[in-house]
Protein backbone atom coordinates (compact mmCIF):
# COMPACT_ATOMS: atom_id res chain seq x y z
CA UNK A 1 0.00 0.00 0.00
CA UNK A 2 1.35 3.46 -0.96
CA UNK A 3 -0.04 6.55 1.09
CA UNK A 4 2.33 9.18 -0.18
CA UNK A 5 4.33 9.59 -3.55
CA UNK A 6 7.90 10.33 -3.75
CA UNK A 7 9.02 13.49 -4.89
CA UNK A 8 11.31 13.54 -8.34
CA UNK A 9 13.54 15.69 -7.33
CA UNK A 10 13.85 13.42 -4.15
CA UNK A 11 14.64 10.66 -6.14
CA UNK A 12 17.36 12.64 -7.97
CA UNK A 13 18.90 13.66 -4.99
CA UNK A 14 18.76 9.75 -3.74
CA UNK A 15 20.85 9.09 -7.19
CA UNK A 16 23.28 11.48 -7.12
CA UNK A 17 23.89 10.46 -3.19
CA UNK A 18 24.03 7.14 -3.86
CA UNK A 19 26.70 7.52 -7.19
CA UNK A 20 29.03 9.79 -5.06
CA UNK A 21 32.72 9.19 -4.93
CA UNK A 22 32.79 10.44 -1.18
CA UNK A 23 35.11 8.80 1.17
CA UNK A 24 33.50 9.80 4.08
CA UNK A 25 29.94 10.09 6.06
CA UNK A 26 27.24 11.70 5.06
CA UNK A 27 23.76 11.86 4.93
CA UNK A 28 20.51 13.59 4.57
CA UNK A 29 16.73 13.53 5.88
CA UNK A 30 13.19 13.02 4.54
CA UNK A 31 9.63 13.96 5.46
CA UNK A 32 6.52 13.72 4.18
CA UNK A 33 4.61 16.97 2.83
CA UNK A 34 1.44 16.61 4.71
CA UNK A 35 -0.53 19.09 2.64
CA UNK A 36 1.16 17.29 -0.59
CA UNK A 37 1.13 13.79 0.43
CA UNK A 38 4.23 13.80 -0.84
CA UNK A 39 8.12 12.63 0.50
CA UNK A 40 10.68 15.22 -0.38
CA UNK A 41 13.94 16.52 1.32
CA UNK A 42 14.03 18.13 4.48
CA UNK A 43 15.19 20.96 3.52
CA UNK A 44 15.05 23.21 6.74
CA UNK A 45 18.25 21.63 7.93
CA UNK A 46 21.80 22.78 6.42
CA UNK A 47 23.44 19.91 3.95
CA UNK A 48 26.44 21.08 4.66
CA UNK A 49 26.18 20.01 8.39
CA UNK A 50 25.07 16.37 7.28
CA UNK A 51 29.01 15.72 5.31
CA UNK A 52 31.38 13.97 7.53
CA UNK A 53 28.89 13.56 10.25
CA UNK A 54 28.95 10.94 12.69
CA UNK A 55 25.49 8.70 13.69
CA UNK A 56 25.90 10.15 16.92
CA UNK A 57 26.15 13.97 15.84
CA UNK A 58 23.43 12.70 13.09
CA UNK A 59 20.83 11.59 15.91
CA UNK A 60 21.10 14.76 17.79
CA UNK A 61 20.01 16.51 14.28
CA UNK A 62 16.80 14.86 14.17
CA UNK A 63 13.39 15.72 15.84
CA UNK A 64 13.00 13.90 18.28
CA UNK A 65 9.29 13.94 18.22
CA UNK A 66 8.36 13.66 14.54
CA UNK A 67 9.11 10.96 12.45
CA UNK A 68 11.67 11.36 9.33
CA UNK A 69 13.37 9.27 6.75
CA UNK A 70 17.12 9.27 6.96
CA UNK A 71 19.77 8.20 4.38
CA UNK A 72 23.32 7.80 5.89
CA UNK A 73 26.30 6.80 3.77
CA UNK A 74 28.61 4.92 6.62
CA UNK A 75 32.56 4.33 6.15
CA UNK A 76 32.04 0.68 7.22
CA UNK A 77 35.65 -1.16 8.15
CA UNK A 78 34.95 -4.57 8.06
CA UNK A 79 36.84 -7.14 9.84
CA UNK A 80 38.55 -8.76 7.17
CA UNK A 81 40.14 -4.73 6.88
CA UNK A 82 37.99 -3.91 3.45
CA UNK A 83 36.49 -0.67 3.62
CA UNK A 84 32.49 -0.33 2.59
CA UNK A 85 30.08 3.14 2.22
CA UNK A 86 26.79 1.02 2.53
CA UNK A 87 23.69 3.53 2.13
CA UNK A 88 21.54 3.00 5.14
CA UNK A 89 18.06 4.04 5.23
CA UNK A 90 16.97 4.59 9.13
CA UNK A 91 13.19 4.84 9.14
CA UNK A 92 12.80 7.35 12.53
CA UNK A 93 9.63 6.88 14.30
CA UNK A 94 9.74 8.56 17.72
CA UNK A 95 6.99 7.29 20.69
CA UNK A 96 4.66 10.54 21.34
CA UNK A 97 4.16 12.11 17.80
CA UNK A 98 0.96 12.19 16.58
CA UNK A 99 -0.58 8.69 15.46
CA UNK A 100 -2.12 10.15 12.31
CA UNK A 101 1.76 11.21 11.27
CA UNK A 102 3.08 7.68 12.49
CA UNK A 103 0.40 6.58 10.49
CA UNK A 104 1.08 8.13 7.00
CA UNK A 105 4.83 8.01 7.37
CA UNK A 106 4.73 4.20 8.58
CA UNK A 107 2.26 3.33 5.25
CA UNK A 108 5.13 5.58 2.87
CA UNK A 109 8.08 4.08 4.08
CA UNK A 110 8.17 0.72 1.69
CA UNK A 111 7.09 2.61 -1.52
CA UNK A 112 10.08 5.08 -0.48
CA UNK A 113 12.66 2.06 0.04
CA UNK A 114 11.33 0.23 -3.43
CA UNK A 115 11.34 2.79 -5.70
CA UNK A 116 14.98 4.05 -4.18
CA UNK A 117 16.05 0.51 -3.72
CA UNK A 118 17.25 0.86 -0.32
CA UNK A 119 18.79 -2.50 0.32
CA UNK A 120 20.15 -1.64 3.96
CA UNK A 121 16.88 -0.79 5.81
CA UNK A 122 16.64 -0.32 9.36
CA UNK A 123 14.08 1.38 11.68
CA UNK A 124 14.17 3.10 15.77
CA UNK A 125 11.63 4.31 17.82
CA UNK A 126 14.18 6.79 19.30
CA UNK A 127 16.78 9.06 18.63
CA UNK A 128 18.21 7.69 21.79
CA UNK A 129 19.55 4.41 19.56
CA UNK A 130 21.42 5.40 17.02
CA UNK A 131 24.83 5.39 17.71
CA UNK A 132 27.89 3.64 16.02
CA UNK A 133 27.32 0.16 17.92
CA UNK A 134 23.92 0.24 16.89
CA UNK A 135 24.50 0.68 13.48
CA UNK A 136 27.78 -1.53 13.33
CA UNK A 137 25.44 -4.37 14.71
CA UNK A 138 22.85 -3.91 11.93
CA UNK A 139 25.38 -3.75 9.30
CA UNK A 140 26.99 -6.93 10.89
CA UNK A 141 24.38 -8.95 8.91
CA UNK A 142 25.06 -7.77 5.38
CA UNK A 143 28.38 -9.41 5.32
Amino acid sequence: MKICDVDPALLDKIKKFRFSQEKKNRAFLMKIDTEKMLIVNDDSFDEDEYDNISIEELANEIPASQPRFVAYSYCYKHDDGRVSYPICFIFVSPFGCKPELQMMYAGSKSNLVKVAQFTKVFEVRSTEELDEEWLKSKLGFFR
